[in-house]
């Protein structure tokens, strides 16, 4: 019996659709687990094994890596703080004496100022110590007023803990007087200082409030003598404790000393250079100003030097100009009152 056209169209389009689901199943369902497992690929042989037991899944991204997770993205950690930076790198004090732990072991570097005055004036000049030289030589008095004026200064560090908190150095410092104008007396050198020392070194680190910082403290010997002998001979030994605080570009070196050994050279050298001095150090746009005070309040003697650094010149050489008056601008000097001023160059100052 024939079917009626309409039923004859829905049935082939109901079996078009079968067939058409049929033919989709066989495409994207294994026959069996074993077709999965014939697959090189990981991720479309774990998508066939998810298809082979009817569990839906999510197609991977083009890229081939997970997808991102939802949550919050963790912050990078970063590393603790080490010891050198909980330091600031901005202090002078820790520059000068290497307490960065960072810093080389067995240090070489400058100390105190290393300068060249190319001339160097005093308005009074000291001529008694060389009086019985030129007497016994047979020749008038000839010393110049203008002279040359340079001063060496190094420190090395001998020992010292990893943090560089501790350490153990020694110094060595030269300043010279030079008569490098007087042609008629060849030229001699007037006077030379020589001091060595040895001093352990420590970074106390303590706030003292409204920001400053003290930052070092040295303690130990210093010798300092001229070299010289019989009524020239000048020399003095002492301990010296130095502190430093510094406040950005501000510092105050504070130094007390005890003497002793000096009596036969140069009687009351404590009446003149005293028991301390005092030196305040201010840095400005690459300008370099000290001021140096020292002497004996109850003698009422002291001096004073204030120095002026410009910034770098010529490769580390600054333009550098020094100010004195007073006693013991040198060890011959040291009971001899002058104002002297003197213009050249250097290298550093004292931080």
């Amino acid at each position: 019996m024939a079917r009626p056209a309409h039923q004859l169209s829905v049935s082939v389009i109901l079996a078009a659709m079968l067939g058409a689901a049929g033919s989709a199943a066989a495409q994207t369902a294994p026959a069996s687990l074993a077709e999965c497992a014939a697959i090189a690929a990981d991720g479309e042989r774990l998508a066939c094994y998810d298809r082979a037991s009817g569990r839906a899944t999510t197609a991977p991204p083009a890229s081939g890596k997970p997808p991102a997770s939802d949550a919050p993205p963790s912050l990078v950690e970063k590393p603790a703080p080490t010891a050198a930076g909980l330091r600031a790198t901005s202090s002078m004090i820790d520059a000068a004496w290497g307490f960065d732990p960072s810093s080389n072991r067995y240090a070489i570097d400058l100390y105190n100022q290393n300068y060249l005055l190319v001339a160097r004036y005093t308005d009074n000049l000291n001529t008694a110590p060389y009086a019985p030289l030129f007497a016994a030589a047979g020749q008038p008095m000839n010393l110049d007023n203008t002279e040359a004026k340079f001063q060496l200064s190094f420190k090395m560090r001998l020992w010292t803990t990893d943090d560089r908190r501790w350490g153990v150095w020694a110094a060595y410092t030269q300043q010279n007087q030079w008569q490098v104008y007087n042609g008629d007396t060849s030229r001699p050198f007037r006077e030379t200082n020589y001091m060595p020392e040895l001093f352990v070194s420590y970074r106390p680190g303590i706030d003292l409030g409204g920001g400053f910082q003290w930052n070092l403290l040295n303690v130990g010997y210093n010798h300092q003598s001229n070299g010289r002998t019989d009524v020239l001979s000048r020399s003095w030994d002492r301990i010296i404790a130095t502190f430093g605080v510094e406040r950005g570009d501000f510092a105050v070196l504070a130094k007390a000393w005890y003497a002793f050994n000096y009596k036969e050279d140069n009687p009351g050298i404590t009446d003149y250079y005293g028991y301390g001095s005092l030196t305040a150090i201010y840095k400005w746009h690459d300008h370099s100003f000290s001021l140096m005070g020292r002497g004996n309040i109850s003698k009422g003697k002291g001096a004073a030097e204030l120095t002026w650094m410009s910034p770098k010149l010529l490769g580390p050489l600054r333009a550098y100009v020094q100010a004195f008056t007073g006693y013991g601008e040198s060890l011959i000097d040291y009971n001899w009152n002058q104002n002297t001023i003197g213009a050249g160059f250097a290298l550093n100052d004292a931080l």
